[in-house]
C-alpha cells in the first residue's frame, strides 16, 4: 500500500491530468502500476521519467539505496504494467535495458535529470533503466462493445507478442553468431527483453485460459450443450499449450546460453499449436459471443 504521502501524490496526479504541486511542481511524473511479486495485488508508484521518442524511461534509483525498489522486483515477476501519463492511460511491457544499451539510456536520463548521477554514486548497484513503450497513436484501439470484440482483442495481443518474441530471439542469436575473436561473445542486450515479453505472454495466456475454463466455457456450454465436443477440445488444447508454455519458460531461463536450434524448435512448436488453437476458437466461439455486451452491465 502506498504511504500517505505517495497516496496524496497519486490522488493529486489523477485529479489534475498528471499535474502535481510542490515538491514535484514542474517535474515529469507518471504513475506505474505493477503486480506484486509475492502478493499478486496491484501497486501504484509515482515515478519521475524521461521521454525518449516513442518511449519513456524510468530508473530504479530507490534514492541511492543498496537494493532495488519493490516496483522493480514486481515488474520482473509480472512484466505487464499499467502506466498513467498525463491524461493518458495504457498497458505495456516493462523491459529493463541491459549492457551498453542500459549505459546509453542512463546517460540520456542523467543529461536531462542530473540527480540520478548522484543516486548512482551513492550505491554499488547499477541503477536499472526500464523502458516503457508508448502506444502508437497511428493505430487507435478498435472499439470493444461485445465479448467477441474482447476475445479478438486478447487474441490479437497474444499474436503480436509471439511475433515480437520471434523477432527479438532472432536478433539475440544473430548478435551471438556475429561475434568474432577470442573470449565469450558480448551479451547483445536482448536477454531480458526476450524474457520479459515471453513471461508476459505466458502469464496473459494462462490468465486467458483460466478465465475461459472457469467462467466463459461453462456458461456457454449451458446455453449450447450441443457444442460440448467443441468446449472439450478447447479445454484439452489449453492443457496441451500450457505444457509447451512451461517448457519454453524453462528454456528462457538460460536464453543467454541456449542452443539456437532447440530454442527455435520449441518456440515454433508453441507458435504453431497456439495459432491453430486461436484460429479454432475464433471460428467456433466468436459467433456465439457477437451479441454479448462488453463490458458486462453493472448490477
Amino acid at each position: 500500500m502506498p504511504s500517505a504521502f505517495q497516496q496524496s501524490v497519486i490522488d493529486e496526479f489523477r485529479a489534475n491530468a498528471g499535474k502535481v504541486g510542490d515538491p514535484f511542481a514542474g517535474s515529469d511524473l507518471l504513475l506505474l502500476t505493477t503486480t506484486g511479486a509475492r502478493t499478486g495485488r496491484p501497486h501504484t508508484t509515482p515515478l519521475g521519467h524521461v521521454r525518449d521518442g516513442e518511449r519513456v524511461l524510468v530508473v530504479g534509483s530507490n534514492l541511492g539505496a543498496p537494493h532495488h525498489p519493490d516496483w522493480y522486483h514486481n515488474l520482473l515477476a509480472h512484466p505487464a504494467v499499467q502506466v498513467e501519463l498525463g491524461d493518458q492511460e495504457f498497458e505495456t511491457i516493462a523491459v529493463p535495458a541491459e549492457g551498453p544499451t542500459r549505459d546509453e539510456l542512463f546517460a540520456r536520463v542523467v543529461a536531462e535529470a542530473p540527480g540520478y548521477a548522484e543516486y548512482q554514486a551513492a550505491t554499488e548497484r547499477a541503477l536499472p533503466v526500464v523502458v516503457l513503450h508508448l502506444p502508437d497513436p497511428r493505430e487507435p484501439a478498435p472499439a470493444v462493445t461485445t465479448l467477441a470484440d474482447k476475445l479478438t482483442e486478447v487474441h490479437t495481443w497474444l499474436r503480436d507478442q509471439l511475433a515480437q518474441v520471434h523477432a527479438e530471439t532472432e536478433a539475440h542469436f544473430a548478435a551471438r553468431a556475429a561475434h568474432r575473436g577470442a573470449g565469450a561473445p558480448p551479451p547483445p542486450g536482448l536477454g531480458l527483453q526476450i524474457r520479459q515479453r515471453c513471461l508476459a505472454f505466458c502469464q496473459a495466456l494462462e490468465f486467458h485460459h483460466t478465465g475461459e475454463d472457469g467462467h466463459v466455457l461453462p456458461v456457454m456450454e449451458g446455453y449450447h450443450p450441443h457444442l460440448r465436443p467443441v468446449f472439450d477440445r478447447l479445454r484439452e488444447e489449453h492443457r496441451s499449450i500450457a505444457a509447451v508454455q512451461s517448457a519454453l519458460a524453462a528454456l528462457l531461463d538460460g536464453v543467454a546460453i541456449a542452443e539456437p536450434d532447440r530454442f527455435r524448435a520449441e518456440l515454433t512448436r508453441m507458435t504453431e499449436q497456439l495459432t491453430a488453437h486461436l484460429d479454432y476458437e475464433e471460428a467456433e466461439i466468436l459467433p456465439l459471443l457477437a451479441d454479448v455486451p462488453w463490458p458486462p452491465a453493472s448490477r
